[in-house]
């Protein structure tokens, strides 16, 4: 692919963990980040075409990526460079180079990207699907291409690149877009048949039973943030038994039931000190649960890619503070 109109439009570049969250955290949804081997060398490209938003995001490191799940918008990724693993609602894919996925996720997702890995991403509102007639129901969470139609779906991105090169006073510029868009809600609305699925949940793991157990689960540790909580309060709340529970939440959100929670209460301070600009780090620790200030710290820190403290610092920083300190990098 020639993605020269892309590469033109360079949103930022750093090699910083704090701003990096932030800036991707602000075009996709929030998201859990954890940094494993390499060095941090962040890019993110943006063009926009109409409702239709094309992106290029490396990390540089390996990473680990845990986006809460979005509602108004499906992502086809197509990786460019490296591979990622990307499993969502107990489905599996592994994408090399030049392979494509639809992500569309119910309730979690979680990614694991190679180090120097490199990602062409598409970010499609829902509503264009169903302004378009053609939104079908769901498909699977997580939906690999095959190969012919991962070609079929380059040529359509090299297209929707092209465009972005036409001044849009041309008037084949707006004929060229309601083309393309018609296109992609099309390729999107039929939702090909999946490709290689490395893992894939059993009938019987996805029964509305589970889901019901597990909206009771959430209700409850949602309720209890600040409270202290046992394995066995959390099993008596879903209705199963310690060890049902534990395969529930692996089959389901890959992690146990106490890291699930954990993560629950670091969004929760996360989301406090973000709102909050000069907010006490210690007593927001205190708040949720977590007595031990340096374990907070590392969960946090393992969770977002940056400390609490930097977390705050990142708030109060005026708007010119935070412009000069990422155009120094």
């Amino acid at each position: 692919m020639d993605l020269s109109p892309l590469v033109k439009r360079c949103v930022f570049r750093s090699n910083a963990r704090v701003d990096t969250h932030h800036q991707v955290a602000g075009e996709f949804s929030d998201h859990g980040l954890q940094w494993c081997r390499g060095n941090v060398d962040t890019a993110l490209f943006k063009t926009t075409v109409r409702q239709l938003q094309v992106f290029m995001l490396q990390y540089g490191a390996e990473v680990e990526i845990r986006p809460r799940p979005f509602d108004d918008f499906l992502l086809v990724h197509m990786s460019l460079a490296g591979t990622a693993d990307i499993d969502s609602d107990g489905r599996r894919v592994h994408l090399r180079p030049g392979a494509a996925a639809i992500l569309a996720p119910r309730r979690n997702l979680h990614m694991r990207w190679q180090q120097g890995a490199r990602q062409f991403i598409l970010k499609v509102p829902r509503q264009l699907l169903a302004g378009a007639g053609t939104e079908a129901p769901l498909g699977p969470s997580v939906q690999q291409l095959t190969d012919m139609q991962g070609l079929q779906w380059q040529f359509l991105m090299q297209s929707l690149l092209h465009v972005t090169n036409l001044p849009s006073e041309n008037p084949a510029h707006g004929v060229w877009v309601d083309h393309l868009e018609r296109n992609v809600a099309l390729f999107l609305s039929s939702r090909p048949d999946a490709g290689p699925v490395v893992q894939d949940v059993t009938e019987d793991a996805a029964t509305g039973s589970d889901l019901q157990r597990l909206d009771k689960l959430e209700a409850f540790m949602r309720s209890r943030l600040c409270a202290p909580i046992a394995l066995e309060d959390l099993a008596r709340a879903a209705g199963v038994s310690v060890r049902s529970l534990n395969m529930l939440c692996q089959r389901h959100h890959a992690q146990s039931p106490m890291l699930l929670l954990r993560n629950m209460r670091l969004d929760a301070a996360h989301t406090r000190l973000m709102a909050q600009p000069g907010a006490s780090v210690t007593e927001i620790a205190f708040e949720y649960g977590f007595g031990h200030l340096g374990r907070f710290s590392q969960y946090y820190s393992q969770r977002f890619g940056e400390l609490p403290r930097h977390t705050v610092q990142a708030c109060v920083l005026p708007e010119t503070d935070k412009a000069r300190r990422i155009s120094a990098i």
